[in-house]
């Protein structure tokens, strides 16, 4: 039997005073075209992934709405109270209709950069992120109210902003994947944190030689943090030392060195732009996580999480950086 609930109400609605709140927090794991939802008392989670060596999550909390209903489902079985069903939606098409009002969207907070604020040096006198989330950088708040009747209906948006309303109704598809990137928090290799801004700055210059892989390596002495690229333009390296102001945290008991697709890495940098800092860790099967803390307009803080699974080399591709991926060293 289907599980049931009161079909007077809806099994989700929410109201958010700002559309284009959830637009940037969306967008950070715009990389792939389509997002798994789960609906909860405590809020949304929009999960994507890509070939199953990269998810992306976003956890809106219900504190960033101004009204979060969330309806349970009675199992007519056992009389207990289910939480509603996880679907799949169009990401892409969730955005289009957040900024269906515009967005003055001038490459997030880094349009202010002046002429030398360039590179990491530069990033040392930049001040916060908070900029993307005033309603100078994002233009006029528009509400947006969020609902969901039930199995098999759609996802419906409706925005208002003065005096015109438009209403989206997105359909539901089953969802293609259930179980996340596994995070042994539990065997942790290392953890460190440190200002998003950095590790947005390190990406983008180690980009310049159109890199395929990034080799991470941690050690409990210097240099204690190092970002590795390669490709078939050549190689760069980015150092960080394990100083109070570069690196709030640094827990990294062993040497460890692990290697990941580049492509993959940067697919995060939308959430490097926007986040206050980032939690870098990695477990001894070389799984890293990547978790950005976000300063919100609410005053509050959401967090964006990423998944990679390290890089496995073809059969028959050696070469001598390859050989350290992944290694734990004693």
């Amino acid at each position: 039997m289907e599980p049931l609930h009161d079909p007077e109400l809806p099994l989700f609605a929410a109201v958010s005073g700002s559309a284009k709140q959830l637009f940037q927090l969306l967008r950070c794991i715009g990389f792939s075209p389509k997002a798994q939802v789960r609906i909860s008392k405590g809020g949304l989670r929009f999960t994507v992934e890509d070939s199953r060596v990269m998810q992306g999550l976003v956890f809106l909390e219900k504190s960033l709405f101004a009204t979060y209903i969330c309806s349970s489902i009675t199992n007519p079985e056992t009389g207990e109270e289910d939480e509603p069903p996880v679907f799949q939606i169009s990401l892409s098409s969730l955005l289009e209709t957040l900024q269906i009002f515009g967005i003055n969207d001038a490459k997030d907070r880094w349009s202010t950069r002046e002429p030398g604020y360039g590179g990491l040096a530069g990033s040392l006198m930049r001040g916060g992120p908070a900029a993307a989330f005033e309603n100078k950088a994002l233009g006029m708040t528009g509400m947006c109210k969020l609902s969901y009747a039930g199995p098999g209906d759609p996802l419906c948006i409706i925005l208002e902003e003065t005096g015109v309303t438009t209403t989206c109704e997105l359909v539901t598809y089953e969802p293609e994947f259930e179980e996340d990137i596994p995070l042994q928090l539990d065997a942790l290799a290392h953890k460190i944190i440190m200002r998003a801004s950095w590790l947005h700055d390190a990406i983008t210059e180690l980009s310049s030689t159109s890199p395929t892989r990034l080799t991470i390596t941690a050690s409990p002495t210097a240099p204690c943090f190092t970002l590795s690229s390669t490709g078939p333009l050549g190689s760069a390296t980015v150092e960080f030392s394990n100083k109070a102001n570069l690196l709030e945290t640094f827990q990294v008991p062993r040497r460890t060195v692990n290697t990941y697709k580049f492509s993959l890495i940067k697919g995060a940098i939308k959430a490097m732009a926007i986040a206050s800092k980032v939690s870098i860790r990695a477990d001894e099967q070389g799984v890293l996580s990547l978790q950005f803390m976000v300063e919100v307009d609410t005053g509050g803080v959401s967090f964006v999480d990423f998944h990679f699974v390290p890089f496995e080399p073809e059969e028959g591709e050696h070469d001598e950086d390859i050989e350290l991926t992944n290694e734990v060293f004693s």
